[in-house]
């Protein structure tokens, strides 16, 4: 406790001490939430912009959203729509920091061990500070725009403010507990891997909710909501949207219900954020235990590839590339948002009633780009490459063990999702065209990226972030990604050309010829282009390491 010094001319007891009055933690927290998001504003002119652009963006679009729900006031279904919105707002904040952590320095509790505080007072002090921001505010103007649809009569209004003060207490709750419980998985190296692949996350819910708005805009509209709104009523905080509307219809005791069901949850929420933080906050760190067993695991999984692996450079590589793919967190990215689109695209394509097993290229073309800059993901440290090339022998080795570690993930890759194409579409008798050219394709596309990968190298940046292109290397990547997808289709224009011989012809008996010849088409073109590569390799081994080596 701080003590001050009396006043010169002030009569002092014996023994007596003046004390400082100390202040709410709650409003110290509240201080410190408002403290960091204006020293943030200071640190950059540029982070200030974008910063006010957001909340400029962000309010415009929290107006229209606002609107567009007042203007459901009235409507058969607004109750339907209304309560799906908050199930789906909660569902949100309970995935946000697993992705955004980095984004709010008060999301990591465990900078606060070393003060006197009680979890209960902490709670309450963290609840109340995370509250200020731009995501609370949206998030409070859906909800008042949702029970303003909803709410019809005095004792619905009477509800509505309960129900929203319950839903946005829980959203906020549910996000502290989430990120509390998994604080040691956010600070470490599996949470910034978490934070990249959030990118592929919200684009591939991006790609559920354009099919999702584009069944509402046909046939059924709104009404089609009616049945999964019939379960999430009695889903919190669901529940508590839906008392508004069932105050408004008079079932006061339904209302009552579902709005207690939405306080056991929050009340259930800071039970388990309060036992997390205790756990966290009087626990050991045993981070570096686990990364002891983390690497033993790796060097157990090492061990056991490199018997499958060739001996030599070739083989070493490979062991290289594949450990880039398991700890470098944007090569992981790549390679995991081409697998996952790969399959998704003839998935959406098909439910918008567009279904085609042509769409199967996609995985064949996103695994083929991978082979593109290969250098690039070695940045700085291709010097270490670049010590042990001595000859373009050396180079095609080089170059011909990351073509095979990739190889042994695209190729299987590739035959099941163009199996998967075919079985979700129907069409068996398109199977081995499809697989044929799909393979001539990837086998274009590894010659063609292995080209441009010593012709137009380029840096991808390592530090946290999506940017994978170093400033001024733009145009450089761009023409090195179109130059060669345009230049792997031509290569493969003689398979295509022979099955649209094959149809025009009639002989479709013929097509299964395509898989054969396509398999064996695209390891030629493969093998030409690292031929064709490891000479220009050798040759500008330190214009590579330049072009790498930037921002």
């Amino acid at each position: 406790m701080n003590t001050t010094a009396p006043l010169p001319d002030t009569p002092v007891a014996a023994g007596s001490v003046t004390t400082a009055p100390v202040p709410a933690v709650t409003a110290v927290f509240v201080r410190l939430k408002l403290s960091l998001l204006l020293n943030g504003l200071r640190q950059s002119p540029g982070r200030k912009s974008v910063y006010v652009i957001s909340m400029i963006l962000v309010a415009l679009f929290a107006t229209l959203q606002l609107l567009g729900l007042i203007a459901l006031r009235g409507n058969a279904h607004a109750a339907a729509v209304t309560t799906l919105l908050a199930t789906l707002f909660a569902l949100g904040w309970a995935v946000m920091p697993l992705f955004f952590s980095g984004g709010d320095e008060t999301l990591d509790p465990t900078r606060l061990v070393m003060l006197p505080l009680r979890p209960t007072s902490l709670v309450a002090a963290l609840l109340v500070a995370s509250l200020i921001g731009i995501g609370p505010v949206f998030t409070l103007a859906m909800i008042v725009g949702s029970v303003v649809a909803t709410a019809h009569g005095a004792a619905a209004a009477a509800v509505a403010v309960l129900a929203t003060v319950l839903i946005l207490l829980v959203c906020v709750a549910l996000a502290r507990a989430v990120a509390t419980a998994n604080v040691r998985l956010l600070t470490s190296r599996k949470g910034r891997d978490l934070a990249v692949l959030s990118g592929l996350i919200i684009g591939v819910g991006m790609q559920f909710v354009n099919v999702g708005m584009q069944k509402l805009s046909g046939a059924g509209g709104l009404s089609s909501l009616e049945p999964v709104a019939q379960v999430l009523r009695w889903v919190p905080p669901g529940s508590a949207m839906d008392a508004v509307r069932a105050a408004s219809d008079g079932s006061y005791g339904a209302a009552a219900g579902e709005l207690a069901l939405t306080a056991a949850l929050l009340a259930v929420l800071l039970w388990w954020w309060q036992r997390s933080l205790t756990r966290l906050m009087t626990s050991p760190d045993s981070s570096t235990l686990q990364a002891a067993t983390d690497s033993g695991s790796t060097r157990g999984d090492a061990t056991g590839q490199a018997r499958l692996v060739p001996g030599g450079r070739t083989g070493a590589v490979m062991l290289r590339s594949w450990r880039y793919i398991r700890r470098d967190p944007k090569t992981k990215a790549a390679l995991i948002s081409s697998l996952a689109i790969g399959l998704l695209m003839p998935v959406i394509n098909a439910v918008q009633g567009r279904g085609s097993i042509y769409y199967a290229f996609f995985a064949a073309g996103l695994l083929g780009i991978q082979m593109y800059n290969q250098f690039g993901q070695d940045t700085s440290a291709f010097w270490m490459v670049l010590q042990t090339i001595a000859s373009p022998r050396d180079a095609f080795a080089e170059l011909r063990g990351r073509t095979l570690a990739l190889s042994v993930i695209a190729v299987p890759y590739v035959t099941a999702a163009v199996v998967f194409t075919a079985a979700f579409t129907g069409d068996w008798q398109a199977l081995p065209e499809v697989l044929g050219l799909s393979y001539a394709l990837l086998g274009a596309m590894f010659g063609t990226g292995a080209v441009t990968s010593v012709t137009f190298p380029y840096t991808i940046p390592q530090e946290n972030g999506f940017k994978n292109v170093a400033p001024g290397q733009v145009g450089i990547a761009w023409l090195s990604l179109f130059g060669g997808l345009i230049v792997g289709g031509m290569l493969c224009s003689p398979l295509i050309a022979l099955a649209v011989w094959l149809h025009l012809s009639g002989t479709h008996a013929l097509l299964w010829l395509l898989t054969p010849l396509g398999a064996v088409y695209g390891a030629g073109i493969a093998y030409l282009g690292l031929r064709v590569a490891a000479p220009r390799v050798a040759a500008r081994l330190p214009e590579i390491l330049l072009a790498v080596s930037k921002g």
